[in-house]
Protein backbone atom coordinates (compact mmCIF):
# COMPACT_ATOMS: atom_id res chain seq x y z
CA UNK A 1 0.00 0.00 0.00
CA UNK A 2 1.31 3.50 -0.76
CA UNK A 3 2.27 5.69 2.15
CA UNK A 4 -0.18 8.30 3.40
CA UNK A 5 0.40 11.93 2.49
CA UNK A 6 0.27 14.56 5.21
CA UNK A 7 -1.23 18.02 4.81
CA UNK A 8 -1.32 20.29 7.88
CA UNK A 9 -4.81 20.47 9.39
CA UNK A 10 -6.12 17.38 7.60
CA UNK A 11 -6.39 13.70 8.50
CA UNK A 12 -3.86 11.55 6.65
CA UNK A 13 -4.60 11.40 2.92
CA UNK A 14 -4.55 8.07 1.11
CA UNK A 15 -4.90 7.24 -2.58
CA UNK A 16 -8.47 6.24 -3.26
CA UNK A 17 -7.60 3.76 -5.99
CA UNK A 18 -4.62 4.08 -8.32
CA UNK A 19 -1.62 5.87 -6.87
CA UNK A 20 -0.90 9.17 -8.61
CA UNK A 21 1.67 11.96 -8.42
CA UNK A 22 1.45 14.40 -5.53
CA UNK A 23 3.66 16.49 -3.29
CA UNK A 24 3.18 18.86 -0.35
CA UNK A 25 5.25 21.97 0.30
CA UNK A 26 4.45 24.64 2.89
CA UNK A 27 0.95 23.26 3.28
CA UNK A 28 0.20 23.36 -0.46
CA UNK A 29 -0.90 20.12 -2.13
CA UNK A 30 0.25 19.71 -5.73
CA UNK A 31 -1.29 16.96 -7.87
CA UNK A 32 -0.65 15.81 -11.43
CA UNK A 33 -3.17 13.89 -13.54
CA UNK A 34 -1.89 11.64 -16.28
CA UNK A 35 -3.36 11.27 -19.77
CA UNK A 36 -7.06 10.49 -20.31
CA UNK A 37 -7.95 10.50 -16.62
CA UNK A 38 -11.42 11.28 -15.33
CA UNK A 39 -14.25 10.49 -12.92
CA UNK A 40 -17.45 10.19 -14.94
CA UNK A 41 -20.15 7.54 -15.51
CA UNK A 42 -21.47 8.69 -18.88
CA UNK A 43 -25.30 8.70 -18.84
CA UNK A 44 -25.51 8.48 -22.63
CA UNK A 45 -23.10 5.58 -23.24
CA UNK A 46 -22.97 3.88 -19.81
CA UNK A 47 -19.17 3.95 -19.94
CA UNK A 48 -17.50 4.30 -16.55
CA UNK A 49 -14.19 6.01 -15.84
CA UNK A 50 -12.67 6.29 -12.37
CA UNK A 51 -9.03 6.73 -13.37
CA UNK A 52 -8.06 10.21 -12.14
CA UNK A 53 -5.83 10.27 -9.03
CA UNK A 54 -7.63 11.06 -5.76
CA UNK A 55 -6.21 11.69 -2.29
CA UNK A 56 -8.95 11.27 0.32
CA UNK A 57 -9.82 10.84 3.98
CA UNK A 58 -12.87 9.47 5.83
CA UNK A 59 -15.57 12.05 6.61
CA UNK A 60 -18.55 10.46 8.32
CA UNK A 61 -19.71 13.45 10.37
CA UNK A 62 -20.68 17.05 9.68
CA UNK A 63 -17.70 19.02 8.38
CA UNK A 64 -16.47 21.60 5.90
CA UNK A 65 -13.52 21.16 3.52
CA UNK A 66 -12.36 24.09 1.40
CA UNK A 67 -9.33 24.98 -0.69
CA UNK A 68 -8.03 27.55 -3.11
CA UNK A 69 -7.79 25.56 -6.35
CA UNK A 70 -5.48 26.59 -9.16
CA UNK A 71 -5.37 24.63 -12.43
CA UNK A 72 -2.76 24.55 -15.17
CA UNK A 73 -5.32 24.43 -17.97
CA UNK A 74 -4.21 23.00 -21.32
CA UNK A 75 -7.03 20.87 -22.74
CA UNK A 76 -10.83 20.75 -22.62
CA UNK A 77 -12.19 19.31 -19.35
CA UNK A 78 -8.87 19.70 -17.52
CA UNK A 79 -9.82 20.33 -13.90
CA UNK A 80 -8.81 20.52 -10.28
CA UNK A 81 -11.59 19.38 -7.98
CA UNK A 82 -12.90 18.33 -4.60
CA UNK A 83 -14.58 14.93 -4.45
CA UNK A 84 -17.17 13.19 -2.26
CA UNK A 85 -16.81 9.41 -2.66
CA UNK A 86 -18.72 6.39 -1.42
CA UNK A 87 -18.31 3.94 -4.31
CA UNK A 88 -17.38 4.27 -7.97
CA UNK A 89 -21.13 4.51 -8.67
CA UNK A 90 -21.91 6.92 -5.81
CA UNK A 91 -19.82 10.09 -5.75
CA UNK A 92 -19.89 13.80 -6.51
CA UNK A 93 -17.28 16.30 -7.63
CA UNK A 94 -16.95 20.08 -7.57
CA UNK A 95 -14.57 21.23 -10.28
CA UNK A 96 -12.75 24.24 -11.60
CA UNK A 97 -12.78 23.09 -15.22
CA UNK A 98 -11.94 24.21 -18.76
CA UNK A 99 -14.96 24.23 -21.07
CA UNK A 100 -15.10 23.27 -24.78
CA UNK A 101 -15.11 27.04 -25.45
CA UNK A 102 -11.77 27.37 -23.60
CA UNK A 103 -13.49 29.18 -20.72
CA UNK A 104 -12.96 28.36 -17.07
CA UNK A 105 -16.01 27.51 -15.00
CA UNK A 106 -17.28 25.85 -11.86
CA UNK A 107 -18.76 22.48 -12.79
CA UNK A 108 -20.56 19.99 -10.54
CA UNK A 109 -21.24 16.32 -11.14
CA UNK A 110 -23.38 14.04 -8.97
CA UNK A 111 -23.21 10.32 -9.70
CA UNK A 112 -25.93 7.96 -8.55
CA UNK A 113 -25.16 5.06 -10.88
CA UNK A 114 -24.96 7.42 -13.86
CA UNK A 115 -23.38 10.87 -13.66
CA UNK A 116 -25.12 14.14 -14.34
CA UNK A 117 -23.13 17.18 -15.46
CA UNK A 118 -24.04 20.76 -14.52
CA UNK A 119 -22.13 23.84 -15.67
CA UNK A 120 -21.93 26.71 -13.21
CA UNK A 121 -20.51 30.24 -13.27
CA UNK A 122 -17.59 31.34 -15.41
CA UNK A 123 -14.36 32.17 -13.58
CA UNK A 124 -11.97 34.86 -14.77
CA UNK A 125 -8.55 33.27 -14.39
CA UNK A 126 -7.25 29.90 -13.29
CA UNK A 127 -8.12 30.04 -9.58
CA UNK A 128 -11.20 29.75 -7.38
CA UNK A 129 -12.07 28.65 -3.87
CA UNK A 130 -14.14 25.47 -3.65
CA UNK A 131 -15.89 24.03 -0.60
CA UNK A 132 -17.68 20.80 0.32
CA UNK A 133 -19.90 20.77 3.41
CA UNK A 134 -21.43 17.67 4.92
CA UNK A 135 -24.77 18.39 6.63
CA UNK A 136 -26.18 15.18 8.06
CA UNK A 137 -27.26 13.05 5.08
CA UNK A 138 -26.74 15.93 2.61
CA UNK A 139 -23.83 17.74 0.98
CA UNK A 140 -23.48 21.33 -0.19
CA UNK A 141 -21.09 22.57 -2.87
CA UNK A 142 -20.02 26.23 -2.80
CA UNK A 143 -17.50 28.38 -4.63
CA UNK A 144 -15.95 31.74 -3.76
CA UNK A 145 -13.59 34.25 -5.29
CA UNK A 146 -12.27 35.53 -1.96
CA UNK A 147 -12.98 32.77 0.64
CA UNK A 148 -15.45 35.10 2.38
CA UNK A 149 -18.59 35.22 0.28
CA UNK A 150 -19.62 31.68 -0.67
CA UNK A 151 -22.16 30.98 -3.42
CA UNK A 152 -24.20 27.78 -3.55
CA UNK A 153 -23.56 25.51 -6.52
CA UNK A 154 -25.38 22.35 -5.46
CA UNK A 155 -27.30 20.85 -2.51
CA UNK A 156 -27.78 17.08 -2.78
CA UNK A 157 -27.50 13.68 -1.19
CA UNK A 158 -26.17 10.37 -2.46
CA UNK A 159 -28.24 7.19 -2.52
CA UNK A 160 -27.17 5.77 0.85
CA UNK A 161 -26.36 8.42 3.49
CA UNK A 162 -25.18 5.70 5.90
CA UNK A 163 -22.46 4.38 3.62
CA UNK A 164 -18.84 5.20 4.61
CA UNK A 165 -17.87 8.44 2.88
CA UNK A 166 -14.57 10.03 1.89
CA UNK A 167 -13.65 13.59 0.90
CA UNK A 168 -10.69 14.27 -1.29
CA UNK A 169 -8.66 16.19 -3.84
CA UNK A 170 -8.25 15.30 -7.50
CA UNK A 171 -6.77 16.46 -10.80
CA UNK A 172 -8.18 15.22 -14.10
CA UNK A 173 -7.40 15.42 -17.82
CA UNK A 174 -10.05 13.44 -19.76
CA UNK A 175 -8.86 14.54 -23.21
CA UNK A 176 -5.33 15.74 -22.52
CA UNK A 177 -1.96 14.29 -21.64
CA UNK A 178 -1.44 15.97 -18.28
CA UNK A 179 -3.06 18.41 -15.86
CA UNK A 180 -1.53 20.00 -12.80
CA UNK A 181 -3.62 21.35 -9.93
CA UNK A 182 -2.60 22.96 -6.66
CA UNK A 183 -4.68 23.16 -3.50
CA UNK A 184 -3.70 25.89 -1.05
CA UNK A 185 -5.38 27.68 1.88
CA UNK A 186 -6.81 24.29 2.79
CA UNK A 187 -9.30 24.37 5.66
CA UNK A 188 -11.02 21.44 7.37
CA UNK A 189 -13.52 22.06 10.18
CA UNK A 190 -15.78 19.69 12.08
CA UNK A 191 -18.59 22.23 12.04
CA UNK A 192 -22.10 22.11 10.60
CA UNK A 193 -22.88 24.68 7.92
CA UNK A 194 -25.71 26.84 9.25
CA UNK A 195 -27.43 27.78 6.00
CA UNK A 196 -26.41 26.10 2.72
CA UNK A 197 -28.21 28.69 0.62
CA UNK A 198 -26.36 31.74 1.87
CA UNK A 199 -23.17 29.82 2.60
CA UNK A 200 -22.94 30.77 6.29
Amino acid sequence: MPLSISVPGLPALDWLATEGKASVEDGVLHMVAGPRTNWFNDPSTESRDASAPVLAFAANEDCQLSARVRVGFAETFDAGLLLVHQTDDDYAKLCLERSPDAEHMVVSVVTRGASDDANGPLIDGDTAYLRISRIGPAFAFHYSLDAHRWRLVRLFRLRDPERPTFLGFCAQSPLGDRCEATFSDISYRLETLTDPRDGS
